[in-house]
């Protein structure tokens, strides 16, 4: 395969652009800590709980309600939230993991 096409199809990945519906929120989980607080470190291979925590990517505009007005989403793109454990479904994007969360399920905002 030649090169420039190479760097076509690399140009392409990076520049893909993910837009989510209505008040659906796409968030890339932050990994908890590794060790716990009496300093033993967790191993790679023990099963770990579901993130819920991460880094809004990108929001939807908004809910529309029953008179047709657009709500506007609480969170935007860079803010770390919290969600609750099982609500987002998991996408993969360029073999990169992404969770996709209805803002109903954010609990909070992080800051820190």
């Amino acid at each position: 395969m030649p090169s420039w096409l190479i760097a076509f199809k690399l140009l392409a990945l990076k520049t893909m652009k993910i837009h989510p519906l209505a008040d659906y929120i796409i968030v890339e989980a932050i990994e908890e800590e590794t060790k716990t607080k009496a300093g033993i470190v967790i191993p790679e291979t023990a099963e770990k709980e579901k993130p819920q925590k991460g880094k809004v990517i990108a929001t939807g505009p908004g809910r529309i309600d029953e008179n047709g007005k657009r709500i506007p989403l609480e969170v935007k793109k860079g803010d770390i939230v919290l969600f609750k454990k099982y609500a987002p479904d998991e996408i993969k994007i360029d073999n990169k993991e992404y969770l996709v969360i209805k803002e109903e399920d954010i609990i909070a905002k992080v800051e820190e």
